[in-house]
């Protein structure tokens, strides 16, 4: 029964640490746009093309 001294700390601020960090990430705005990473996947984007190389010039 002595462990619980300890353990009830540890678990109450571990419960406050978790709800600090989830109201961290809702004032840096992780949930304003919960459908753009569903829909983005969906979509493809145009590959980037590679710069010509052009072949050297003979002399």
């Amino acid at each position: 029964m002595n462990i619980l001294i300890l353990l009830v700390p540890v678990a109450l601020l571990l419960g406050l640490l978790g709800l600090v960090a989830f109201l961290w990430s809702l004032k840096a705005g992780q949930y304003d746009d919960l459908e753009g990473a569903a829909e983005r996947i969906l979509f493809d984007e145009e590959p980037e093309e590679a710069p010509r190389k052009d072949p050297p010039e003979k002399s």
